[in-house]
């Protein structure tokens, strides 16, 4: 394995290649170990010059620090440099005191910084000092240059190593695609196996659940319920009927009722305002009220109603109205037994409704019918992320061959030759 992966390490030219995918990441090491170690080479040599350079540098610094002017220098100039150098010494003695790691690319960074700083402190307070300072200030324009020029070697060398890096960094991410391809498919079947088995439940359960309610619904018991369901719905039906005949009268009451107390109220008659408000309160009210209620409610707003009639003050519009206030202690007696029936009738439908649905049978199938609904979203939802799980293993599934053939080209490219992969078994989970 290792004399193979360093044979793909040397010259590759025309060269026809067949390896697994599992050694793809070996042999990107190897290369990047390769380039890095091509790069420590090229730059040794600039390494160790401007190591030389800066020191030589440090030491020209510090020698003008005691460094007389030029006598020839005009006294402006020598008042110049006097408060120039410190400034300039402290901006030259930063630079150079940058750490230059052993590391290449690091390294560089830090030579990179330590001209630009020499630089600056040249061209900003290194200016006042060139006529103060001639022979100095060439030699630290001197020692920039050096360390400049190598700077410059190394610029070249690393960027072949870079570039050797940026395509070795790509066939990583394609190297990379193509397994997650592969491990998405892995994992891909596991998930489709453990949605087949909430499925297999959940119809389990579904089938269980028709048959318990096909047992119960031929049930003795609940077949006994039919003569009670039928007795209970008659019942429900009169309810309704005896309701709707109340609302009727009552309605038809209450507009003349509603007339009368307008009336009442005009003429500034309490008395029958409050009786006449206190009957349309009880025959509008949405309940029936009682039997004693009502016709006490009647009784009492009848007559103010009757009189109004005689006098003229109100005229009745419809054969209802005239029905109704023609025989009021009919309409008395009539809407009074209906509040009686209705009663009776409701009371007796409320108790059979109860005691059918507390009924075991009823209960359990209400139960099982709940439950079925849930069920079936719940096999809907698990039919669907099956669905969607397959549809997405497809996409993955077409996606490998052309992530191999995309890698392929990219390593074949990197070493100079054709690269096949070795057939892989299909993926399963």
């Amino acid at each position: 394995m290792l004399k193979f992966l360093k044979s793909l390490l040397g010259p590759s030219a025309g060269k026809a290649v067949t390896l697994a995918e599992r050694d793809v990441p070996a042999l990107l090491d190897g290369k990047e170990k390769a380039a890095r170690d091509v790069l420590k080479a090229e730059v040794a040599e600039p390494v160790q010059a401007i190591r030389a350079a800066a020191a030589g540098l440090q030491m020209t610094v510090n020698n003008l620090q005691g460094a007389d002017q030029d006598p020839e220098a005009h006294p402006r100039i020598k008042s110049i440099a006097k408060n120039s150098l410190p400034l300039f010494l402290k901006a030259m003695n930063t630079s150079l005191a940058r750490e230059l790691p052993d590391e290449p690319e690091e390294f560089y960074a830090e030579a990179v910084e330590c001209v630009r700083g020499a630089l600056n402190a040249v061209r900003g307070q290194g200016r006042y000092l060139t006529v103060a300072f001639p022979e100095e200030m060439k030699d630290i324009r001197s020692g920039i240059d050096a360390i400049g020029r190598e700077v410059n070697t190394m610029t070249k060398a690393l960027g072949r190593f870079r570039e050797e890096s940026d395509r070795i960094a790509a066939v990583r991410e394609t190297a990379a695609a193509l397994s997650a391809a592969r491990n998405d498919l892995v994992q891909s079947f596991a998930k489709e196996e453990r949605v087949r088995e909430r499925l297999a439940g959940i119809t389990e359960r579904i089938s269980a659940v028709e048959t318990e309610t096909g047992q119960l619904a031929g049930d003795p018991a609940y077949l006994a319920l039919e003569g009670d369901r039928a007795r209970c719905a008659e019942m429900a039906a009169e309810r309704d009927n005896l309701l709707r005949h109340y609302a009727s009268l009552t309605m038809t009451a209450s507009h003349v009722l509603r007339k009368a107390e307008k009336i009442a109220a005009k003429k500034k008659l309490s008395k029958e305002v409050h009786i006449l408000k206190g009957a349309m309160e009880i025959l509008s009210h949405h309940d029936v009220a009682t039997a004693g209620d009502v016709t006490g409610a009647l009784d009492a707003a009848c007559p103010v109603v009757q009189k109004m009639i005689a006098e003229g003050d109100i005229i009745l519009k419809n054969r209802e109205e005239r029905i109704v206030f023609s025989d009021t202690a009919a309409f008395t007696r009539e809407v009074g037994s209906l509040c009686t029936r209705h009663s009776a009738v409701a009371g007796q439908c409320r108790e059979e409704e109860e005691r059918l649905v507390s009924h075991p049978v009823p209960s359990r199938l209400r139960s099982l019918g709940r439950e079925k609904e849930q069920l079936e979203h719940m096999r809907a939802r698990e039919e669907q992320e099956c669905s969607d799980l397959q549809s997405w293993r497809k996409e993955r599934e077409d996606a490998i061959p052309r992530f191999r053939e995309e890698l392929a080209k990219k390593l074949g490219d990197m070493i100079g030759g054709t690269v096949q992969f070795q057939e892989d078994g299909p993926v399963r989970g």
